[in-house]
């Protein structure tokens, strides 16, 4: 089996012409903002269109629960992947070092079943 050499980025990029470069850049610049959007848990809920009550339904609690759960400060990680999963999506984490690119740890599946379908 034939090895083959890995070809730096850099090396790659700039034997581009120019317009294609910054085509490249902005699509990837596209996609870091998309990665960066920060929300909490009832800005996500929101923004699926799904009601507090909708959600505990799926979820098998009350609405209150679901409240609570969107004002703490330190949920707890299972009750968060579930709740992300009863919105249709997926939850990822993302550990970042110092000293190497960041890794993104997939905590679970997206039960897509039990998940609410958006309007």
């Amino acid at each position: 089996m034939k090895a083959y050499k890995a070809i730096p980025f850099e090396d790659v990029m700039s034997a581009l012409p120019a317009k294609r470069r910054k085509a490249i850049e902005a699509k990837g610049r596209a996609l870091l903002e998309k990665i960066d959007r920060r929300a909490t848990l009832a800005d996500m809920r929101k923004s699926r269109k799904i009601s507090q009550a909708k959600l505990a339904d799926v979820l098998g609690v009350k609405q209150m629960q679901v409240s609570r759960l969107e004002r703490r400060k330190d949920p707890r990680l299972s009750t968060l992947r579930r709740s992300i999963e009863a919105l249709g999506g997926q939850l990822t984490l993302i550990a970042t070092f110092p000293d190497q690119e960041p890794m993104v740890l997939v905590t679970g599946v997206v039960a897509k079943d039990r998940a609410i379908r958006s309007v």
